[in-house]
């Protein structure tokens, strides 16, 4: 009754007019808050011209949720500028110019430090006799290695394994000692036996490795591709062979290793090596077989050290 009676209590000129012009106002300030905010910046845009087709510049074009700092390190990474040499190689899709690369979307820029780790982009390539468009989404991340490690102890050959959370997957993995390059200097045999003290312990030395991957054919590039449907990555593979004691292989079995500080959960396991293949669903360790018995079928390895 009482909020009724209020209700209806006249209300006078001056009192209206200021209501009035209160709603009035604060509809305007509304209307330009939502004014700012619907209004669409233009988006973040670079053009480059590469050799293989001069006539055709290749626009750079950011998703609406890349900053200006991070169009700036995507364009200027060494991930993308070997992206781009890899197009134009003589074994390059963009050689012979059959195709045509005329935009690319720069999607996601994942920073480890003050450089880019990871960098997604869609790439628009087209085929120019038929004018249609060749699948180009990129996950870009470089260049890594990994180790093959064959200990011999009492007449019996071991693999030496990283056990390892692996969030993508979903999955805990059984895999070589592995990991990216960490700058643009190409240091692959340097990052491989940082890798594996860090990772297992052991300490190798550059005259003791061998790169797998050299024995390919010249074409290849000398590494190995695991997914290049959808990832740059690519891959050199080296090997280490060495003897020592069982006290050895039992002190490996099981060690935690890894940076703890970076999240790296990794458990050190030894397995027989006539039983590695079936023992893991590793890419790496399978290529890694694969190079490996065949070199030395071939007589491509060099004696083991006593």
């Amino acid at each position: 009754m009482t909020r009724f009676l209020q209700a209806s209590v006249p209300l006078s000129l001056s009192s209206l007019s200021r209501r009035l012009s209160l709603s009035s106002s604060t509809r305007l300030q509304l209307r330009s808050f939502c004014c700012k905010m619907s209004s669409d910046s233009p988006p973040l845009t670079h053009s480059i011209t590469l050799p293989s087709q001069l006539t055709e510049p290749v626009e750079i074009v950011a998703a609406p949720n890349i900053s200006h700092s991070e169009f700036r390190s995507a364009i200027d990474s060494s991930l993308f500028k070997q992206w781009l040499k890899n197009m134009e190689s003589e074994n390059g899709v963009l050689y012979g110019g059959a195709l045509s690369l005329r935009r690319v979307l720069i999607q996601g820029v994942d920073m480890f430090g003050k450089r880019i780790g990871f960098l997604k982009f869609v790439a628009d390539v087209f085929d120019k006799e038929t004018r249609k468009k060749v699948p180009g989404i990129v996950f870009a991340r470089g260049p890594a290695v990994a180790v093959l490690i064959l200990l011999d102890s009492e007449d019996k050959t071991y693999a030496v394994l990283t056990e390892q959370v692996r969030i993508p997957v979903g999955r805990v993995i059984l895999e070589l000692p592995a990991g990216m390059l960490d700058n643009e200097k190409g240091d692959f045999l340097g990052t491989a036996i940082r890798e594996v003290e860090e990772e297992t312990g052991i300490c190798l030395k550059q005259e003791d490795m061998v790169d797998l991957t050299a024995f390919l054919n010249q074409s290849t590039g000398g590494r190995i591709f695991p997914s290049p449907g959808g990832c740059d990555e690519e891959i050199s593979l080296f090997l280490y062979r060495g003897q020592v004691n069982k006290e050895i292989i039992e002190q490996l079995q099981g060690k935690e290793t890894g940076l703890r500080e970076h999240g790296e959960l990794i458990k050190v396991c030894v397995v027989p090596y006539e039983k590695l293949w079936c023992m893991t669903a590793d890419a790496k360790v399978l290529a890694a077989i694969a190079l490996y018995e065949m070199a030395k079928k071939e007589g491509l390895l060099p004696h083991l050290k006593a």
